[in-house]
């Protein structure tokens, strides 16, 4: 059995023993892993207005480096992640580590409560002074206007492109022995499909709800089923990403029977 066989499956074996034993523990960690991605979208969106006033070409640059330490975050203080759960139950499925169904279950269930985490982060944020000063002008709104204005299209490959990258992360912590080698791969990573502007489902949940809450009107695309449409088409885009590109792709990698492994 490869690295990645062994550790795709005892990573398996942990999420399918936490939430048989715990529900609401299960639960937590998914909200946690929504918080961190808002904590650090937030921190960024005001990064990105306070650089943007003398510097408007590095709002952008600042979003995305400051972005990318809430996985950083999620990685180090155990969250349980939608999108690196594609990967790793998709794997583990594929392995026949966890059965398909069990498999969709903690996906969806961890997706539900990584949007609760991010809409309770959200609200909190929303209550501070930075956010009762955002306007019309806000890197935050142009950003959600800009994703929501996407065709589905658009957010479907780019939904692929950005959880390969979010996986390719995952793959470096997972892999990588060097605890600053981990936290360098991830970090450049997520701030690669950041600044790309791709489509991540959580971000996306941090982001809308940030926007949401706030006391900004009139922001072009943002009600509930056009929210909706993105999500759900990002959803299926990013689990092609992280579990067929990355998941099922190192899976059937690492069964060869020649003394060569990728990991």
């Amino acid at each position: 059995m490869t690295p990645f066989q062994e550790k795709i499956a005892a990573a398996c074996a942990k999420k399918e023993a936490l939430f048989d034993e715990s529900l609401g523990r299960y639960a937590l960690r998914s909200m946690l892993a929504g918080a961190y991605l808002t904590m650090s979208t937030a921190v960024g969106i005001i990064a990105a207005d306070v650089i943007g006033t003398g510097i408007p070409a590095l709002s952008r640059f600042a979003f995305a480096f400051i972005f990318a330490f809430g996985l950083a975050y999620v990685l180090i203080f155990n969250g349980e992640l939608a999108t690196s759960n594609m990967m790793y139950l998709t794997s583990g499925a594929y392995y026949k580590s966890i059965s398909w169904k069990k498999a969709i279950t903690i996906l969806l269930y961890c997706t539900f409560f990584n949007f609760v985490g991010a809409t309770i982060l959200a609200w909190l944020f929303n209550q501070s002074f930075s956010f009762d000063h955002l306007n019309q002008n806000s890197f935050m709104v142009n950003a959600v206007q800009t994703k929501l204005g996407k065709s589905n299209w658009n957010n479907f490959f780019e939904g692929i492109t950005a959880n390969i990258f979010v996986n390719v992360a995952i793959l470096g912590y997972m892999l990588l022995k060097e605890e600053s080698a981990k936290i360098t791969i991830a970090v450049s990573a997520i701030f690669m499909f950041v600044f790309l502007v791709n489509e991540h489902l959580i971000a996306n949940f941090a982001s809308f709800m940030l926007a949401a809450f706030s006391d900004i009107p009139n922001i072009k695309g943002l009600n509930i089923m056009n929210v909706l449409r993105q999500w759900i088409v990002v959803f299926f885009g990013n689990w092609i990403g992280g579990g067929v590109f990355i998941g099922l792709a190192y899976a059937w990698l690492n069964q060869t029977k020649t003394n060569h492994r990728e990991n």
